[in-house]
């Protein structure tokens, strides 16, 4: 180990190295900061430039670049209501009323430190158990991971504000978003009207886009919003302390989310976008304080921007191990892997043991520069507020269109971008939140899929469902999601009577 460890850090001394580390992280921060640009879409144009790579820098590029745009999204979000991410749309509610109230620093703050706490205890973790949480990833089948989707979407209970039948009404019709496109059982198109666009689906992310981004621009232009004045100037150790306010008494909060987030991380096909929604949840299930959630809650924003990050680094514990993606970020590394000319799987850590641990190091790098570049990416977004709304909310749908058209160069994204957007802002008028629309476009095809495999592979039998044992423990779980609430609620009622 010591050997491997010295030949790691020999290896992150060369300059080049270094000098791919502060251009990827430049480049993920950019792509983060325009909405609807995503990691993996980052990932992915980064592709052909690794080809003239060795194998550490082209890894460390993806690591750093993804690091960063996780991060950058929260940004956006924070300021201008426009998740840059689709994990940013778990908590997007939050760190703009925190920047409604004057408090833009303290959630930029909290944004970058938490993501930096919750990638670097991610990226310990995968140093030191690895093998072993990639042998309880590999025990998860359909049965299981159709109860994960199942525990995400009953988050909405539990994430959005305001009536829980209407967030239940948005779910609904997210779920059934889902189901547009090419049947994943009888390969038969559903609900597409004879449109062929409509073959592959809605995407989330133009809809996401449209529902927070667009809605957004037209609410702020009709209701003639001021922006709430904010200190555009501050400086880094005023930043850490801002941040260090708010993590000191909630380090057991911050520790569960972590480790929640590299569990869910290392999931494969699970990601960092549903680590942060179920962390969201779990947060608000066992928060004193549930109500402050949806309102600009600082623990509900350090429990979600932990997660995610840390997700990232649980994503490459199945790829590393056994040569399974844990998110598209890291189906893509795959893909960089093999073309270098390395396998992953057990070996990888006995013949290239020096590349593993130089991975393992580059991770903790990553998430240490993640606070300084993210303090100098948040003081860049704050002169946003600077600009009048004339100029700034054109601008902002002028990238939304942008980062819509980008996923597929199709202008039907932006098409579904504009009419997410109309929908997005009547909701919000008749106070249905949008937040779960999202939910069930992202978990919807999951929980299909999933549940479609596990009937077919028992012969129509669902009994595996509730008596394997992990799946017994999800639907405890589950059932938790939905009565704690309402017991929670009714003990409240209870309480104001009397």
């Amino acid at each position: 180990m010591m050997a491997n460890l010295a030949a790691a850090i020999q290896l992150l001394s060369s300059p080049y190295l270094i000098f791919i580390m502060v251009i990827t992280a430049v480049y993920g921060l950019f792509v983060g900061l325009v909405p609807g640009l995503t990691a993996t879409m980052a990932t992915a144009l980064f592709v052909p430039f690794t080809f003239f790579m060795d194998p550490l820098p082209a890894l460390a590029g993806v690591i750093v670049l993804s690091a960063m745009a996780i991060f950058a999204g929260d940004i956006p979000a924070t300021l201008v209501r426009v998740p840059g991410t689709p994990s940013s749309s778990a908590y997007v509610e939050d760190t703009y009323q925190l920047c409604s109230r004057g408090m833009a620093v303290k959630a930029l703050a909290l944004c970058a430190c938490c993501s930096a706490t919750g990638g670097i205890i991610g990226a310990l973790s995968l140093m030191l158990i690895a093998p072993t949480l990639a042998q309880f990833a590999t025990r998860f089948t359909s049965f299981e991971y159709f109860w994960l989707a199942i525990l995400g979407l009953s988050t909405t209970v539990t994430v959005s504000k305001g009536s829980t039948v209407k967030s239940c009404i948005a779910l609904l019709l997210g779920l059934f978003f889902s189901t547009i496109g090419i049947d994943i059982t009888l390969g038969i198109p559903r609900f597409t009207f004879g449109s062929s666009e409509l073959l592959g689906g809605v995407n989330f992310i133009p809809a996401m886009v449209g529902l927070f981004g667009v809605s957004e621009v037209i609410r702020t232009t009709e209701e003639s919003v001021s922006f709430t004045a904010q200190k555009l100037s501050f400086g880094f150790f005023e930043m850490l302390k801002s941040a260090w306010a708010t993590m000191k008494n909630r380090l057991g909060i911050l520790l569960r989310s972590t480790v929640l987030g590299m569990v869910i991380g290392a999931l494969p096909g699970a990601g960092g976008d549903i680590a942060a929604w179920i962390s969201y949840g779990v947060g608000k299930l066992s928060s004193k304080h549930p109500e402050e959630y949806g309102k600009g809650s600082e623990e509900a924003v350090l429990t979600a921007t932990s997660a995610n990050n840390a997700a990232l680094g649980g994503a490459w514990i199945p790829a590393l191990v056994f040569g399974i993606p844990g998110d598209s970020i890291t189906a893509i590394l795959l893909g960089i892997l093999m073309m270098k000319g390395l396998r992953p799987g057990p070996l990888i850590f006995e013949r290239q043991g020096d590349l593993v641990y130089a991975i393992y190091l580059v991770f903790l790098i990553a998430n240490v520069l993640l606070i300084p570049l993210g303090y100098l990416a948040a003081r860049s977004g704050m002169q946003m507020l600077k600009v009048p709304k004339g100029i700034l909310m054109p601008a902002i749908l002028l990238f939304c269109c942008v980062g819509s058209y980008a996923i597929n160069n199709s202008l039907f994204d932006v098409g579904v971008m504009l009419v997410m957007g109309l929908l997005g802002y009547f909701f919000e008028k008749s106070e249905v939140p949008v937040a779960p629309i999202v939910l069930g476009l992202i978990l919807g095809p999951m929980v299909e899929r999933n549940f479609m495999m596990s009937v077919i592979k028992t012969g129509g039998s669902l009994s595996q469902f509730v008596t394997r044992p992990i799946s017994a423990v999800l639907v405890i779980c589950v059932a938790c999601a939905w009565t704690i609430p309402l017991w929670s609620a009714r003990r409240r009622r209870r309480s104001v009577a009397s």
